[in-house]
């Protein structure tokens, strides 16, 4: 004859087996608190994201100036606006050309992937170089405004 369990043990596997796993409520109170949460901390988070991305085009954008003043002191001159930034990568027709001046030999896109706006003469320096910020078009605020900077 086998041996049954004594009853105090059957009911003891019964009642675990009854309370195991979550109920559809306490599932719904977790996923509420989860997203009370995260429409707390997810706007900062963004805007930390898009305040790196304007911080990583000011830095290009230095990166550029001094790249520029390296093709100044090789050529006597800044590269003119048809030239773009491109002639930092390439040499062209250009006498005393000693580059090229930006690391890998490309000029990248900016942060939100559009290209810098170089313009030669600016208006209140040498040059002007612009990100557009994200949305691509002159003017905006917030991601959207543009960074810009001139030669010294």
């Amino acid at each position: 004859m086998g041996r049954h369990p004594p009853a105090s043990a059957t009911r003891r596997r019964r009642l675990r087996k009854s309370q195991a796993g979550f109920t559809l409520v306490e599932i719904l109170v977790v996923i509420t608190i989860i997203g009370l949460i995260m429409a707390l901390v997810g706007p900062r988070v963004l805007n930390y994201l898009g305040e790196s991305k304007a911080k990583a085009a000011k830095i290009q954008i230095e990166s550029f100036s001094s790249a520029l003043d390296l093709y100044y002191l090789d050529l006597g001159r800044y590269p003119n606006s048809s030239e773009g930034l491109g002639a930092l990568t390439r040499a062209g027709n250009a006498a005393g050309w000693n580059g090229p001046y930006l690391r890998n030999g490309l000029v990248p896109n900016d942060p939100w992937g559009h290209p810098y706006v170089y313009r030669s003469p600016g208006e209140r320096a040498p040059y002007e170089i612009m990100s557009l910020g994200s949305d691509g078009q002159e003017g905006g605020s917030g991601t959207a405004a543009d960074i810009a900077t001139g030669a010294r």
